[in-house]
């Protein structure tokens, strides 16, 4: 089947990433980093909104209504997209210019994780996991860039990466307390040439990985065998949600200028938002924080 990839956004971000796509409204949302913006593309009225954040947010995640969840500088917050109200769910007891929220997802239980990381990629970072009832656990330290997180479709494995380490680990995930067991690696990608950055799962349980450095997108099955490689419309992609009235639809936002001289687009369209079809797969409607998916 042929591909096809066309850009959703009007204006580029610096930092794209976190697309998360809202099935019940038929929108998809996804947050400038470095511009401290959550971006909205509804879909249906082909309207976009933006929100400007008070510090640098590092991803989104869907909770009730017309909320998000979202990890800032300095913590974890509801986000009300009608009021502009931030309520915060964990604050870091002493802040850390040095450390940041980035990568973050809701797990089939309706918790939010997210993962830190050093600013300059130092091992500051831990990943965390917040609970609706208020609850917050440490999973994770010593961190250097949280990325990769994701999901199995039974919920029963989770996959996440140190980016520096240059492969994606696999835990053993239980559904009900959500106690992980010792990690695998699952899927290295140093003989891609390339860290990676931002997954999703698909329908078959397959992970998409964006290879940033090399600007391609491997989808690997779940024993961690490459299936397929593409070439991402961009050079550096950054992550990935999949997306559509049919979830057939693979939402990839990508990197302008990271802020720390990582990473640089030589692309004219370094930054924009794209829609790539013709994949011949599905995803799953991402979970909402604070409420259970059936698995």
């Amino acid at each position: 089947m042929l591909l096809s990839a066309r850009r959703i956004s009007v204006t580029p971000s610096l930092l794209g990433e976190s697309p998360v796509w809202d099935a019940e409204n038929e929108v998809i949302y996804w947050v400038d980093g470095v511009g401290r913006k959550i971006h909205r593309h509804d879909t249906r009225r082909n309207s976009f909104d933006e929100w400007q954040m008070p510090s640098m947010v590092g991803s989104v995640g869907l909770a009730q209504g017309s909320r998000l969840i979202t990890g800032l500088q300095d913590g974890i917050y509801e986000f009300d997209t009608e009021s502009g109200d931030l309520t915060p769910h964990f604050q870091f007891a002493a802040p850390d210019e040095r450390v940041r929220f980035n990568d973050g997802k809701v797990d089939r239980q309706g918790r939010f994780l997210c993962g830190t990381m050093g600013i300059h990629a130092e091992p500051r970072g831990e990943l965390y996991r917040v609970s609706p009832g208020g609850k917050t656990e440490v999973l994770a330290n010593g961190i250097r860039i949280s990325n990769a997180l994701s999901f199995s479709p039974d919920g029963r494995v989770m996959y996440f990466a140190d980016s520096m380490d240059r492969s994606v680990r696999a835990y053993r995930y239980d559904s009900a307390d959500g106690a992980l067991q010792e990690p695998r690696i699952h899927v290295d990608t140093k003989p891609y040439g390339s860290g990676p950055d931002g997954a999703t799962v698909d329908s078959e349980g397959y992970i998409w990985i964006t290879l940033v450095q090399i600007g391609k997108i491997g989808r690997f099955d779940p024993e961690g065998q490459l299936d397929r490689l593409i070439d991402a419309p961009i050079d550096m992609p950054s992550c990935l949600s999949f997306g559509g009235p049919d979830l057939n639809i693979l939402y990839m936002t990508s990197i302008k200028d990271s802020g720390t001289g990582r990473a640089v687009s030589r692309h004219p369209a370094g930054g924009h938002m794209f829609a790539i079809e013709g994949l011949g797969v599905t995803g799953i409607a991402e979970p909402r924080f604070g409420q259970s998916q059936e698995v």
